[in-house]
């Protein structure tokens, strides 16, 4: 217990870490930032329900608090006014479908497995919610949000790649610290 606690408050404070990188603000107001590849390694690492604690506890902090946690120091609360709000609140669910891709799939090297599962669950689950989000805070139609998003996919999918490699190295130096890898799943 008192370990997964430690890793759920790790992760949601890296995070935090990587909204120091500065984003790209694209003209539809939604920043291009790091913090989706901490979501994605929440997932990837710590697995379905540790992975979505982590990414919710951040989200609580950037909002409730709130505290200026995402990228640029903004806080969650100016985000949830924002096109961006549809990304944020959907941060938790892709660790989840990221996590839980990664500890069902066996049969696929996890380096891969990895890749594949943030880009399921960190790139395609979530633009759904951020299509939405964007076409609802932006008044315009989710055609026109879903092309706005285009300029997010190359970035996306060199940090789920950039999640599988760090997430592969890290299952074969210390296995015992990759929780969606390990036979005992419990939270």
């Amino acid at each position: 217990m008192e370990r997964n606690v430690v890793f759920i408050a790790l992760f949601a404070a890296l995070i935090a870490v990587l909204g120091l990188i500065p984003p790209i603000t694209l003209p539809i107001g939604v920043p291009i930032t790091a913090q989706s590849l901490g979501v994605m390694l929440c997932g990837t690492i710590l697995g379905a329900k540790r992975g979505g604690l982590a990414v919710l506890l951040f989200v609580v902090l950037a909002i409730v608090l709130p505290m200026p946690l995402l990228s640029g120091g903004r806080t969650g609360l100016a985000s949830l006014a924002s096109p961006a709000a549809g990304f944020l609140l959907a941060w938790p669910i892709a660790a989840f479908v990221t996590g839980l891709i990664a500890e069902r799939v066996r049969s696929i090297p996890f380096t891969i497995l990895a890749s594949v599962a943030a880009v399921i669950g960190c790139i395609l689950v979530l633009y759904i919610f951020g299509i939405a989000g964007i076409a609802i805070k932006a008044n315009i139609g989710i055609d026109k949000a879903a092309a706005s998003v285009l300029a997010f996919i190359p970035g996306d999918i060199v940090k789920a790649v950039i999640a599988g490699l760090i997430s592969g190295a890290l299952l074969k130096a210390r296995p015992q610290s990759v929780l969606s890898r390990s036979l005992n799943q419990q939270a």
